[in-house]
């Protein structure tokens, strides 16, 4: 069965057809390890992870690389600002060392809870700056950079094709006005593989260089740690669309000024989750959800992948906590339904080869995560099929939805009880508390508690 994605560099879905045979070369922009991750950052991993779960369903050995960036990253993408590791040191009085070591600790930590694969291989910038600097030197050997102010410089106007991928001639004018003036700079979309002068003193990151004691720009230690894992030509390189304008069309002029081929056949990109009046979740604007925060108000992790698997990747999605407690209540539903399935289930363990093609289809079809969960919901309900036949779907779909749904146990919360407590919950927002007392001692005498906190109220075995 074929699988199409949408290719960003030729704005069409096209059919995937690998460098090697059975084989996917996969690159994800990681991290910038000076803050948590907030949940619109996850939501670029979480699509990433989906699209290695889909090339596993369909037979694929996936080598995935993700780094992790502890350098060179500036407050602003466009070589200006402080390095953003310096700024969480100094927001927080700890070294550099010690904010690389907590924030890339605590993105781990989310990417387990919400059971994202691990990369093949993560890889840390500071860790391979010697390769950073052996690309830099292939990139100069091939004149394609100049020194101005102390600084190594990218030299777009040897690229005819520079910014391809963003298509930036049709939007020059606009593009231009978002790079801050800087004397040195030929043009205004080159930018810096190195830097040897900064305007912030005491850089506390800095190696030794051809060029000077300095330190890697942000651009380069992609470029040069996804072709050292992965070979100077792969198949997929996936991130945010805030990478596509900046960050991905330099690493694709210095690559391919370095190799003097193609870099990458696909670029694939995830949508902005937004909040408010449309506004881009970002941790500089103060506005940013965690993980953790969800947690501490009784959201389980896996109600917020469900939650993004309900909208395609490339579909902008706006969070509100409305929807996620219609993701919440999905799950429940999920839980109590194969819990259901667990206690009836026949001798059959046979998975309908409809329905699962049905569910294959819509995975392949450019990831098409909602069409996927419909097919779900469609063996959920269906009246035809027995329950091991349900089980047997559900534990191949999961495979890629990765929901936690073939470990779901009986001691999910019976949905009897759901609803006396969500009568509990109306009881008591009418302030008819004689009602809600008794709906509680009826919870009581069928083994359960409800416990009242700030977010609502759970319900525990008792």
């Amino acid at each position: 069965m074929d699988i199409r994605l949408n290719n960003t560099m030729s704005r069409e879905k096209e059919v995937f057809k690998p460098l090697t045979a059975g084989e996917v070369k996969l690159y994800t922009c990681g991290l910038t390890v000076y803050n948590y991750a907030h949940i619109g950052n996850l939501r670029a991993y979480i699509f990433a992870d989906t699209l290695k779960r889909m090339f596993l369903f369909n037979g694929y050995k996936v080598n995935h690389v993700m780094n992790i960036t502890d350098v060179g990253h500036l407050t602003g993408d466009e070589d200006e600002g402080e390095d953003k590791m310096e700024a969480g040191a100094r927001r927080e009085g700890k070294t550099v060392w010690e904010i690389v070591d907590f924030y890339t600790k605590a993105f781990f930590k989310d990417l387990e809870r919400l059971r994202i694969l691990f990369p093949t291989t993560t890889c840390r910038a500071t860790e391979h700056v010697g390769d950073m600097i052996e690309m830099i030197k292939k990139i100069e050997a091939n004149g394609y950079t100049y020194i101005a102010g102390g600084n190594v410089y990218f030299d777009t106007s040897k690229l005819p094709d520079y910014g391809k991928l963003a298509r930036l001639q049709l939007d020059e004018d606009r593009m231009r006005s978002r790079v801050e003036s800087d004397p040195y700079k030929r043009n205004p979309f080159d930018f810096v593989l190195w830097f040897t002068r900064y305007k912030y003193t005491n850089h506390a990151m800095q190696w030794d260089s051809p060029w000077g004691r300095g330190f890697p720009g942000w651009h380069i230690e992609c470029s040069a740690m996804s072709s050292k894992y992965l070979g100077e030509r792969f198949d997929i390189h996936t991130g945010g669309i805030d990478h596509i304008p900046i960050h991905h069309t330099n690493e694709i002029a210095q690559s391919e000024a370095a190799f003097g081929h193609e870099w990458v056949n696909y670029w694939l990109h995830s949508e902005f989750l937004v909040i408010g009046e449309g506004e881009k979740m970002s941790k500089s604007l103060g506005n940013f959800i965690t993980l953790q925060t969800l947690i501490d108000m009784g959201y389980d992790p896996m109600d917020y992948r469900y939650y993004l698997l309900g909208a395609h990747y490339r579909k902008q999605l706006a969070f509100t906590f409305e929807a996620l407690d219609g993701a919440r209540n999905a799950m429940k539903r999920l839980k109590i339904g194969i819990v259901e399935l667990k206690e009836s289930q026949s001798p059959s363990a046979f998975a309908d080869p409809q329905l699962l093609e049905e569910f294959h289809e819509a995975i392949n079809d450019d990831l098409n995560t909602p069409r996927a969960l419909a097919v779900l919901w469609k063996v959920i309900d269906s009246e035809d099929l027995s329950a091991g036949e349900k089980l047997a779907l559900i534990e191949q779909f999961d495979r890629v939805l990765a929901l936690g749904l073939a470990e779901v146990e009986s001691d999910t919360i019976p949905g009897e009880i759901e609803e006396l407590a969500l009568q509990r919950k109306q009881a008591r927002k009418d302030r008819n508390w004689k009602r809600a007392d008794e709906l509680r001692d009826l919870i009581s005498e069928k083994g359960y508690e409800i416990l009242d906190d700030r977010d609502g109220y759970k319900i525990r075995k008792k």
